[in-house]
């Protein structure tokens, strides 16, 4: 299986720059590639209600693996990158 920290190398290298000039959300058909690839990659982990909104949103629910009363917890995070630089052949680095 693929870690943690390969994955997230994987993701930042995809192209997802925004498009100022689209007001849509997302702005731009990577966006939703990234999304979709996300939704598929989650249900393969093993999540359950797994969907994409009309705006690229990425939702699931990973069920509780102990019966003990304990916190929810949600994690966010956006897709784009910022059109101020090219988001191609982004090769990101780990310290």
């Amino acid at each position: 299986m693929e870690k943690v920290e390969e994955r997230f190398v994987r993701y930042a290298k995809i192209d997802t720059q925004s498009d100022p000039e689209n007001e849509q959300c997302p702005s731009t058909e990577k966006q939703w590639k990234l999304a979709k690839l996300l939704a598929e990659e989650l249900e393969n982990l093993g999540f359950g209600d797994v969907t994409i909104d009309e705006h690229a949103y990425v939702m699931a629910t990973l069920p509780a693996n102990t019966k003990k009363d304990i916190p929810t917890i949600g994690f966010i995070a956006h897709m784009d990158t910022a059109p101020d630089f090219t988001a191609e052949n982004v090769n990101p680095q780990l310290h």
